[in-house]
């Protein structure tokens, strides 16, 4: 076949691949566990009160490779790969080339110098082409979900100003963001009011929080608050939901989804407990 009969026209019809990252406790794994038939890498101890398939809980970089490569070449139904957490397994990277150098930690990995940051990324481009792999060749969604934690941006055109970002190393969370088709910022929508604060002075107070302490979203543009994007046309906001967020992905005009993706609908796992 000469390379212009490889000529692919049109829209590629894909399982999406997300990156959600928001604080401890927000829903994330709740969310995920919704999706079509998810099995979880768990890189963290938090899954015994969600309802869901998992491998057993990996200690190493080796025992995450071991698991994706068995949904690589092993027969199963599985219909989403879910890594909960990608902070963690940062740190399952970061062990595992400590041990390869023989440091004591990622700063002092191969002398120093930042060189462990950027020997990491060829542990994250790996485990990326399989995850690609298990998108490409088996049809699975992929749904990564990390902390979040607040960072000074430089912007060099206003001053510099904090915003909410994956707590990952600068180096992955520009890796991450660029190989997901979507990253979402999961948070509270929190409304506030001014009052007087005696004295002549006001103070401004959180309003209608509600008894969960207000209403769980996911932001899917970015902006000067938090990291975000997605290549759908998402509206800015939505509701913290798998149900609400493929409603709106197979609203929008662009292929997002084999049929699996469509049929997830409410009713699914609607006795998960939060995490």
């Amino acid at each position: 076949m000469t390379m212009i009969e490889q000529i692919h026209r049109g829209r590629r019809h894909s399982p999406p691949r997300l990156l959600i990252y928001g604080t401890e406790g927000i829903g994330k794994s709740t969310t995920a566990a919704q999706a079509p038939n998810p099995i979880f890498i768990p890189t963290e101890d938090g899954l015994d009160q969600i309802d869901c398939a998992s491998f057993p809980l990996a200690k190493s970089l080796a025992d995450v490779e071991a698991a994706l490569r068995a949904l690589i070449t092993e027969q199963h139904d599985f219909e989403t790969v879910v890594i909960d957490s990608a902070d963690w397994l940062e740190r399952l990277v970061w062990d595992a080339l400590c041990e390869q150098y023989g440091a004591s930690s990622i700063e002092k990995v191969d002398g120093g110098y930042a060189r462990g940051y950027i020997h990491a990324l060829t542990h994250w481009r790996r485990l990326l082409a399989d995850l690609s792999t298990l998108r490409n060749q088996r049809g699975m969604c992929v749904i990564l979900l990390a902390h979040a934690k607040v960072e000074k941006f430089e912007d060099p055109e206003h001053a510099a100003y904090d915003r909410y970002s994956p707590r990952l190393h600068k180096h992955v969370t520009a890796l991450l963001t660029e190989w997901s088709d979507a990253v979402l910022f999961a948070t509270r929508k929190i409304i506030t009011k001014t009052e007087d604060g005696g004295f002549g002075r006001e103070r401004t107070i959180a309003a209608g929080l509600g008894k969960d302490g207000g209403e769980r979203i996911l932001r899917t543009v970015g902006s000067p608050a938090c990291v975000a994007k997605n290549r759908y046309g998402l509206p800015a906001e939505l509701p913290l939901s798998w149900p609400a967020l493929m409603q709106a992905l197979t609203e929008q005009p662009q292929p997002v989804a084999q049929p699996h993706l469509r049929l997830v609908g409410a009713e699914q796992n609607t006795n998960r407990k939060e995490h």
